[in-house]
């Protein structure tokens, strides 16, 4: 997911996310309106008993208004304040018309967990003060009728019983009430989480982008600042020798043609991470370039094209790790192309490759002049340089360039095998 961009990203955590949910969950999540439906259904087999002794008792008023408040549980994503205050009130009015029915104040579960999961947590308790109050304090302090045909037969009084029993209600609905909300805070806040996870999300995958593409400039930078030196010193050096010895002109096409094809591969090879047929015939890897051979070949490349490049490798052999091969593939080939480049009056150039125990250093030092006045002058961009900075950076290590005390030019780096990405 790291170089994944972002709109992948946010899908992909919101798979995971429906995952989470179970099937019938997924299901009812893609159908919102099923959803109210299923609640609306709640709620009537809640408060069917408190219907059925009301119809009994000719209540109609009161069915009416609890079927009222059924249809009005459809609207409780559109309007879910609104919904809360006519609830309150019809159910205050149900309480009074029928007392002591049974789930009277269901409605308010629904409601008040709607209003709790698109409104702030501040909002949400607010709301839920203001709605359990009416019906909370109808049954602590308002008087309900008498009671003795309801009274259990150890009821010492019906004042008694009705005090108690309009505690335990109003407690009882101000308790559900209370877990209602809390619900829905706690669905908001896991939305909420999972909203700044997949921005997070986003966030990293755009950054990985960019640093991706911030490598791509590197390689092609590398690639083709190297390449095309080289093309045009052996177009130059075979154009002057391809009368005097033309076996050695030659071999200086054939060396170029090399090169041409090599930039080639590497160009197709750094491209291919924008395309999106990865997997098309004929696709050039996306994977590194090996440093065994194709180091060797690079080497010769150079003294193909006029420099006096004498190699040496102490310690034990680089690590198999294809990436810091690469890095120190790209520092000794960026090194040489400013040699090859900027160097006058050059009769030496020695790369040196050291590894002692977690540390390598490269060293690419030459003898000639050119360089060090490119550098004092100004006429180099400087890009090579800041990329070999930065290709060291990822292993934690550094990179210094300057004049030597016999005048050439030294290149030295220094990487850690167990830094940011190296070996263990």
């Amino acid at each position: 997911m790291k170089n994944a961009p972002a709109g992948l990203a946010g899908a992909s955590l919101a798979d995971i996310a429906a995952r989470r949910r179970g099937r019938l969950r997924r299901y009812l999540h893609r159908h919102p309106r099923l959803m109210d439906v299923v609640v609306t259904g709640c709620y009537l087999l809640l408060v069917t008993p408190t219907m059925v002794d009301a119809v009994r008792g000719g209540g109609w008023l009161a069915t009416g208004l609890l079927v009222a408040v059924a249809l009005s549980l459809l609207f409780r994503r559109s309007h879910p304040v609104a919904l809360v205050a006519f609830i309150a009130a019809v159910e205050v009015a149900v309480t009074l018309l029928h007392p002591w029915g049974s789930n009277v104040s269901a409605g308010l579960w629904f409601s008040l967990y709607a209003v709790a999961v698109v409104h702030t947590r501040r909002f949400a308790l607010v709301t839920l003060a203001l709605a359990t109050a009416p019906l909370a304090l109808l049954y602590f302090f308002a008087a309900v009728g008498p009671l003795e045909r309801e009274l259990p037969a150890h009821a010492s009084s019906p004042q008694e019983f009705q005090l108690i029993s309009s505690i335990a209600a109003g407690t009882s609905i101000a308790l559900s009430n209370i877990v209602a909300t809390g619900i829905g805070i706690s669905v908001r806040q896991r939305r909420e989480h999972e909203q700044e996870v997949a921005a997070w999300a986003a966030q990293a995958a755009s950054l990985g982008s960019v640093n991706e593409r911030n490598r791509i400039a590197r390689e092609m930078h590398d690639i083709v600042a190297h390449s095309l030196t080289v093309m045009v010193t052996l177009s130059d050096g075979a154009a002057v020798v391809v009368k005097k010895d033309p076996d050695r002109a030659a071999e200086v096409l054939a060396e170029l043609s090399r090169t041409g094809r090599m930039a080639l591969a590497d160009m197709r090879r750094v491209l291919g991470v924008l395309r999106d047929d990865a997997s098309a015939a004929g696709q050039a890897p996306r994977q590194p370039l090996a440093s065994g051979d194709s180091f060797a070949k690079l080497l010769d490349g150079f003294r193909t094209a006029g420099l006096p490049v004498h190699y040496s490798h102490t310690g034990p052999a680089l690590p198999t790790d294809a990436a810091f091969q690469l890095t120190v593939y790209r520092i000794v080939q960026e090194s040489l192309t400013n040699v090859l480049r900027y160097g006058r009056a050059l009769s030496r150039v020695d790369v040196t490759v050291r590894r002692d125990g977690s540390m390598v250093s490269i060293e690419v030092v030459d003898d000639g002049r050119g360089a060090a006045e490119t550098a004092a002058g100004g006429l180099g961009s400087g890009h090579g340089l800041t990329g070999m900075k930065e290709r060291a950076g990822i292993y934690g290590g550094t990179v210094e360039a300057g004049r030597t005390v016999n005048g050439g030019w030294r290149v030295r780096a220094v990487l850690t095998l167990n830094g940011n990405k190296g070996e263990k």
